[in-house]
């Protein structure tokens, strides 16, 4: 049996990010921000539920690619899923593989 997803960690940011929540609050899905230092004011951090800084000193690229603080962010914020919404992470199943989601 499938289980729901309720709370959805979207690891990207700008309009990517915005598309996928515009996406699962239509399924009545509860978003979760990730957000640099460098995208502080970023409106994909305030159109979700919650948001969390990840990859903290750290520039924009590197800190959406640091993989143990997005899981470490999606642990603490009780995420059902992680949502990578970038087309770079299916060729490196980095991601998938450190959540233990199928690739």
């Amino acid at each position: 049996m499938l289980q729901k997803i309720r709370r959805l960690l979207i690891a990207n940011r700008g309009e990517i990010a915005i598309r996928v929540m515009r996406a699962a609050n239509e399924l009545d899905v509860e978003t979760i921000a990730i957000y640099s230092q460098e995208d502080r004011f970023g409106l994909h951090r305030t159109k979700a539920d919650e948001a969390y800084l990840v990859g903290e000193g750290k520039g924009a690229i590197e800190a959406y690619l640091d993989i143990p603080d997005i899981l470490r962010v999606a642990r603490e914020a009780h995420a059902d899923a992680v949502h990578p919404a970038t087309a770079s992470w299916p060729k490196t199943p980095t991601l998938p593989r450190a959540a233990r989601l199928p690739a």
